[in-house]
């Protein structure tokens, strides 16, 4: 590894100190730890754009983390950082993330603005930290704090006030950076798989994106017997080989000009050293605008939303009205979490399924509760 790399020998260590195993390192159990919390589980079932019965075949919030994991992974071991590290937080950054996609975070957010709000980064450290339950005498996952770290941290707008134990006014580890431009590289491009595939984007649309449009000729050119299938899966592949690629490159560029030799200095550089090129940068903001414009906004997209809004309206407010509608072992601990707090970590936890389900269970009176 180079010197700016996280080594696991370097990590803060666990909030509750705990031995750790002769021959996988803290990042490595990390990671598996994730792999078997059953929130990680859960999204399977929870939505990216697509509600779960649209069909099998889209995206998923467990595919969507499976991916920003692999490519992560590639970055890392290009730069020669902790490969462990950047796979554990890829794989949790979207533990917090409710049924129905941005659609549950907003309207959780909007029935919590009294009681501390609701925020998807802040939700997966709380389920990290607090909520999952899976060994003794500890409350979470006990993860290392590089990993906490990295969740809290997840994007560039989180809310300091709720990281102050993370170092306020530094950034995170390269390991943790990198992540974030995973996670882009990952739901722009599976995202248009999706819109294709639903037949929500069309190609004569995409002609106006430049990433997209380059790519598609030239892959069309090299094999013109070949069906529109294999010419958009090749697309794809392209699209996010160059954005890999310009990534890695641009991040050399920074250490290299910043003077980048040690973890100290990727944390109290006066920017974030993950970034693309100032030429991909615009070419992934045109890809951006088109997809909120072409396919976040479609009809089909925000009258999956509205029904959205208003089941998990519906659970919130008959749950606060009468609480013991909760389930016994999630209302015992109404005490000590307080009534819309537990209200609302017992709806993010929900899949889509669950989630329609228990609206079916509570509001329809032919249904068996």
């Amino acid at each position: 590894m180079v010197l700016y790399a996280m080594e696991s020998k370097d990590s803060k260590g666990r909030r509750y100190p705990e031995k750790e195993h002769p021959f996988r390192s803290i990042f490595q159990r990390d990671r598996d730890r994730i792999i078997h919390c059953s929130a990680f589980r859960r999204l399977e079932y929870k939505t990216q754009v697509f509600v779960y019965h649209e069909g099998d075949h889209y995206r998923t919030r467990l595919t969507h983390s499976i991916e920003v994991a692999q490519i992560a992974r590639t970055i890392a071991r290009a730069l020669e950082i902790n490969e462990d590290l950047a796979e554990a937080v890829a794989l949790s950054h979207d533990l917090g993330h409710p049924p129905f996609g941005h659609t549950g975070e907003k309207v959780l957010n909007e029935l919590m603005k009294d009681y501390g709000g609701f925020e998807h980064n802040r939700q997966s450290l709380r389920i990290v930290e607090h909520i999952e339950r899976r060994y003794p005498n500890v409350r979470g996952l006990n993860l290392s704090w590089e990993v906490r770290e990295g969740i809290a941290k997840h994007s560039t707008d989180y809310d300091l006030a709720d990281v102050e134990d993370y170092d306020i006014g530094v950034f995170p580890c390269l390991e943790a950076q990198i992540v974030d431009l995973a996670d882009e590289i990952a739901y722009n491009n599976h995202d248009l798989d999706d819109g294709l595939a639903s037949s929500m984007l069309s190609v004569d649309d995409l002609k106006e994106v430049s990433l997209w449009n380059e790519n598609f000729e030239r892959i069309a050119s090299v094999y013109p017997d070949e069906d529109f299938k294999i010419h958009k899966c090749q697309t794809i592949v392209h699209i996010i080989n160059r954005q890999v690629t310009d990534l890695v490159d641009n991040i050399r560029a920074n250490i290299k000009f910043n003077r980048i030799e040690s973890v100290d200095d990727v944390r109290k550089c006066g920017e974030r050293l993950a970034s693309f090129s100032k030429e991909m940068e615009e070419k992934n903001i045109e890809l951006k605008r088109f997809l909120k414009k072409n396919l976040y906004e479609h009809h089909r997209v925000i009258r999956m939303a509205d029904k959205a809004d208003r089941i998990i309206k519906h659970l919130f407010r008959v749950y606060n009205h009468e609480p013991k509608l909760l389930p016994p072992h999630v209302y015992a601990r109404i005490d000590d979490t307080g009534k819309e707090r537990l209200i609302c970590d017992y709806i993010a936890g929900m899949t889509d399924r669950f989630a329609l389900d228990e609206y079916k269970k509570l509001f329809d009176p032919y249904e068996k509760v």
